[in-house]
């Protein structure tokens, strides 16, 4: 999937009008065809019908959004928007409503494709941008210029004219959140680490050679290690176990030499698994701020034999406050290889699988109600890739057993994990228990991941520093989808929250929120960005 950063924790308040804008028209927005050869129609909003300027020069005088570049590589494309971002219908609104029909016709009213006017397939370079940009969804492009080609589906694209002037790349600093103890989350896109010892590549995901690897893990811990989180966890990681040569070991590694004498960083040991699917959920954690407290616990069985990853359980003591657990999660993609039955495309934008995921939820809960991690603690938090976006069934099956969205719980406005095809939203979640949601303390967002072009990642450019350290979409399979509503994607992307631990008996003060210095979130979060929240 392409996306992560994190979507809209507030929409889940407002009803999906608040997100859907005025129809503004165009002038003009008929135009004799004898005209189209030669007169320029300025544009300054989004028209009515883009099918009345079928062929006509058009200048768009008003800012346009970038809104996803995954057509770049391919096809020369990239998605923009009048207004702002586009959101993905079921991040915004519940399938089969009026709200979610709305969202889905003011996408199409405002969403518009530039294209090189080539049939070529992975062209060398685009005519209209300058040579090897750096792009970011999120930004705005001005004074766009060229010829308007409609489908037969009434989709238009934009032949650009001219080289687009691009505006200074910014990129939003590492956000703090108050509170004593921090939890993240880190979908590490296919974390494969050969046969440990430098050998081994290509490995079945991931990394195709040894200096991928090494530009994988460089990106990876300057990521975790910038966020100052106290436990993550972990997707997309290697099932190979937890020797010496396995991914997660070597990841934990990395993490504590980049920390120097302040390396402090460990991993849960499950002893097996979990789970026989080749990748695997983990948990890490800072020994100097929190020990294990049981065992592990894992769930297996149902959803989890073979498509639901097996979510991984852990109890943990802060030096301060009550015990808590984090559960670690990754549900089945939307892809709909062998999907049938309950699990097929039901066109409701929710793409295959969903019943699956929704088992996965209503057996997630369960569990947790068991205590299985032994301890008896009663707060917890289910971090991961849930793969559906907040308003799908999985999601609101949560929230209607008691989990609350943590973004939510602290006034997070539009929080976002993910931008796929042009769409943005939250594959990624951060769920809380009753108790921790009254823990909570705070909550921020760092999309280092999700409003980056996949060019920028480890088996691109490589551009230094986290960017792009991690996308599902980098290495997605989407089915062929809408591409008003594009939901079929193969995994998500890189996103990252943190939750910090209570102390006991502390009074619940108001939550609070940090804004990142620039919001435009694998990854996807990407990936895919980065999402957290804490608590004291």
């Amino acid at each position: 999937m392409r996306r992560r950063s994190l979507a809209l924790a507030l929409s889940l308040l407002l009803p999906a009008s608040a997100f859907a804008q005025a129809q503004p028209q165009a002038a003009p927005v008929t135009t004799p065809a004898a005209a189209r050869s030669s007169a320029t129609v300025v544009l300054t909003a989004a028209p009515a019908d883009w099918r009345a300027l079928d062929g006509q020069r058009v200048r768009i005088a008003a800012p346009l959004t970038l809104a996803g570049t995954d057509g770049l590589e391919r096809f020369g494309q990239l998605t923009v928007a009048f207004d702002g971002r586009l959101w993905q219908p079921t991040e915004v609104a519940a399938p089969g409503t009026a709200g979610y029909e709305q969202v889905m016709a003011d996408n199409l009213r405002r969403r518009l494709v530039l294209d090189d006017g080539s049939d070529a397939r992975d062209p060398a370079s685009v005519p209209y941008l300058p040579g090897n940009p750096v792009l970011r969804a999120g930004m705005q492009l001005r004074n766009v210029e060229g010829v308007v080609h409609v489908d037969a589906q009434g989709h238009p694209r934009l032949q650009v004219e001219g080289v687009l002037k691009l505006p200074e790349l910014k990129r939003p600093a590492v956000p703090t959140v108050p509170g004593s103890l921090h939890v993240a989350a880190f979908n590490l896109e296919n974390f494969f680490n050969g046969d440990g010892q430098g050998g081994g590549f290509p490995t079945l995901r991931g990394a195709r050679t040894l200096d991928e690897h090494k530009a994988q893990v460089t990106k990876l811990v300057t990521t975790v290690n910038a966020l100052g989180a106290d436990v993550a966890a972990l997707m997309e990681l290697e099932n190979d176990g937890y020797g010496p040569q396995s991914a997660i070991a070597e990841l934990v590694d990395a993490l504590n030499r980049d920390r120097g004498a302040q390396g402090d960083w460990r991993f849960v040991d499950a002893g097996n698994g979990p789970g026989d699917n080749p990748i695997r959920v983990g948990i890490i954690y800072r020994s100097n701020r929190l020990q294990p407290q049981g065992k592990p616990a894992t769930l297996t069985g149902g959803p989890f034999v073979e498509h639901s990853r097996v979510p991984l359980a852990q109890a943990f003591q802060g030096k301060q406050g009550a015990p808590f657990v984090v559960v670690a999660n990754h549900f089945k993609s939307k892809g709909c290889r062998e999907a049938a039955g309950a699990d097929a495309d039901h066109n409701d934008n929710q793409g295959c699988w969903n019943a699956t995921r929704v088992t996965s939820a209503q057996q997630l809960h369960a569990w947790l109600q068991t205590d299985p991690t032994g301890t008896g603690a009663k707060d917890a938090v289910l971090l991961g890739d849930f793969n559906a976006y907040a308003m799908e069934d999985p999601i609101r099956t949560l929230h209607d057993l008691g989990w609350q969205d943590a973004f939510k719980v602290a006034k997070v406005e539009h929080p976002y994990s993910y931008v796929y095809n042009g769409y943005t939203g939250r594959l990624d979640h951060a769920l809380l228990s009753p108790g921790m949601a009254k823990r909570l303390r705070g909550a921020a967002e760092w999309h280092s991941n999700a409003d980056e072009q996949d060019a920028s990642g480890y088996q691109g450019r490589n551009v230094q520093g986290p960017w792009r350290s991690s996308d599902p979409d980098a290495h997605a399979h989407p089915q062929a989808i809408n591409p008003i509503a594009s939901t079929a994607s193969a995994r998500p992307a890189r996103f990252h929250f943190v939750v910090a631990s209570p102390k006991a008996n502390t009074p619940t003060s108001a939550p609070s929120t940090t804004t990142p210095m620039f919001m435009p979130a694998n990854t996807v979060a990407g990936l895919c960005g980065i999402a957290w929240c804490a608590c004291t």
